[in-house]
């Protein structure tokens, strides 16, 4: 009779994850600005959607706010990916 006798080897592998709680924090943050700058971008619905109010649809809110908004959302999450965790 043959025996084979197999040697295992438990590998306990530690992955370290590339951004911490705080980073995510960050990113989440910066996603919530986005999406309130494209709901300012979005505006709310006409009374008439068959007139076409220029003053609703070329606002400051819309054409000013919302864009610079939306450019912080994605400056925050430059931050939060460059942010280095704390050791």
């Amino acid at each position: 009779m043959k025996q084979t006798i197999t040697k295992t080897t438990d590998k306990v592998s530690h992955t370290t994850s590339l951004f911490d709680k705080e980073n995510l924090l960050w990113m989440v943050g910066g996603a919530v600005v986005m999406i309130i700058g494209f709901l300012l971008m979005a505006g709310g619905r006409s009374d008439d959607p068959n007139v076409f109010n220029n003053k609703e649809v070329y606002s400051t809110t819309r054409i000013t706010i919302a864009p610079i908004v939306i450019l912080a959302g994605l400056a925050i999450e430059i931050v939060a990916i460059f942010r280095s965790p704390k050791s």
